[in-house]
This record gives structure tokens, C-alpha cells and sequence, in this order.
């Protein structure tokens, strides 16, 4: 299995990143973002996100065992 760049946050934000190959993981409420963010596959490395994904993680993005993210500039 290879490594994959994941998208996490409102579908309208991220979904050309699906042209790139990313896996997409639309998320509109910040429930469906931290459901989004338990579903991304383990061999995420990179985690592309929305500010607003971003502000509904909070410190979940701090874990070390986490991948990677990226966030898209507001």
C-alpha cells in the first residue's frame, strides 16, 4: 500500500484536490470533521486542510502519531 495526501474540510474548499490524486473527505460541520479525521487511512502521510477543519481539530493536530498537515490559507 503507498503513502496517499488526504483532504479534509468543506467539499467546495477541496475537492480539486482530487485531480491530484488526494483522497477527499468532504466535511461541512465540525462533526463530520473530526469523523473525517478518525477516517483517514493510516498511510496518510500528508493532510491537506480548511482553516475552519483546522480550527474544529484543535489540538488533535498536535498528537505526534498524527500525519502531516497542511493548512489552506484563509
Amino acid at each position: 500500500m503507498s503513502d496517499i495526501v488526504a483532504a479534509l474540510g468543506e467539499q467546495a474548499l477541496i475537492e480539486g484536490f482530487r485531480l491530484a490524486g488526494a483522497s477527499v473527505l468532504a466535511a461541512e460541520t465540525d462533526d463530520d470533521v473530526r469523523a473525517g479525521w478518525a477516517a483517514i487511512p493510516g498511510n496518510a502521510k500528508v493532510v491537506i486542510l480548511t482553516p475552519r477543519a483546522a480550527a474544529a481539530l484543535g489540538a488533535r493536530l498536535a498528537d505526534p502519531q498524527s500525519p502531516m498537515t497542511v493548512v489552506l490559507p484563509s
